[in-house]
């Protein structure tokens, strides 16, 4: 009975501290970009603004990557590196957006 009650705690408490460890990471993850784009913003809104736009013009690459029908053959490293990085950004952003980062 005591085993039960300590594996059930132990549980709990590993179900706590991971859900901590991914909502910190997942307000991180929205505000880090917020921050840093302010930042850039102060220093010169044309290069942030370039930045920016070659993150999104990325972003959209990965995802029209991950969604277009699939072609035979091997897919290239950039294409894999940038559908794996929209899948990421979605997820994080999926999280985040249910996150109370207050």
């Amino acid at each position: 009975m005591i085993r039960r009650v300590g594996s059930f705690l132990k549980e709990l408490l590993e179900d706590f501290v991971g859900e901590v460890v991914l909502t910190v990471v997942a307000c991180l993850a929205v505000v880090g970009p917020a921050l840093v784009f302010v930042w850039g913003w102060e220093r010169s809104p044309l290069v942030t603004e370039g930045v920016g736009g070659a993150l999104l013009a990325f972003l959209g690459y990965g995802g029209w990557e991950l969604l277009r029908p699939a072609r035979p053959g091997r897919r290239g490293r950039l294409a894999g590196v940038a559908a794996a990085t929209f899948a990421v950004a979605a997820l994080f952003i999926a999280y985040a957006w249910s996150c109370t980062c207050s």
